[in-house]
């Protein structure tokens, strides 16, 4: 199943210290409150809506959140789309946590792993997290570096607010 993948540390983000080496973020938001809440972020965040309303293009439409799905990630416009070809390598469903995993495969800018989980704690709070590392694949990632990390800050921002936009949006 690390066939092709361009990262040793497969299920690296699952880990409490990412992976040394790369470079790594990890972001907690609040998203809301009470299991209603839970569910229907849970339920975007398997449609692939945290992406989508992002503006990243998934490609197939119809892809499932379980480990083994290949999806090829597209962000940007016309010909200066850059895309990404990923797979889900985990995935969690238990009763208040959700979330998966995707690593990067060949033709990917970025070499690494980026998990996205929802969960409700003790308290009924309903949480998003984001956890990455990656480092450049290619040689106009390595060349632009600073550019593509600010393009990655971006994205993760838009990825963060993404579970609190009305249900009905979607920017694919």
């Amino acid at each position: 199943m690390t066939a092709d993948l361009t990262y040793p540390e497969v299920g690296g983000t699952r880990l409490d210290v990412l992976p040394a080496g790369y470079r790594a973020i990890s972001h907690r938001v609040s998203v809301g409150h009470g299991l209603a809440r839970f569910h229907a972020a849970s339920g975007d965040l398997l449609r692939w809506q945290v992406q989508r309303r992002a503006g990243v293009r998934v490609q197939p439409e119809d892809a499932v959140c379980e480990t083994g799905t290949e999806v090829l990630l597209a962000v940007g416009f016309g010909p200066l789309r850059v895309h990404a070809p990923c797979r889900v390598v985990w995935t969690v469903a238990e009763e208040r946590r959700v979330g998966f995993a995707y690593g990067t495969l060949k033709g990917h800018p970025e070499s690494g792993e980026e998990s996205f989980v929802v969960d409700c704690d003790a308290a009924d709070d309903v949480w998003f997290t984001i956890r990455a590392f990656s480092r450049p694949a290619r040689w106009y990632s390595r060349l632009g570096a600073p550019a593509a990390r600010l393009v990655q800050t971006a994205i993760t921002a838009r990825y963060l607010r993404s579970l609190n936009q009305p249900q009905d949006v979607d920017m694919s």
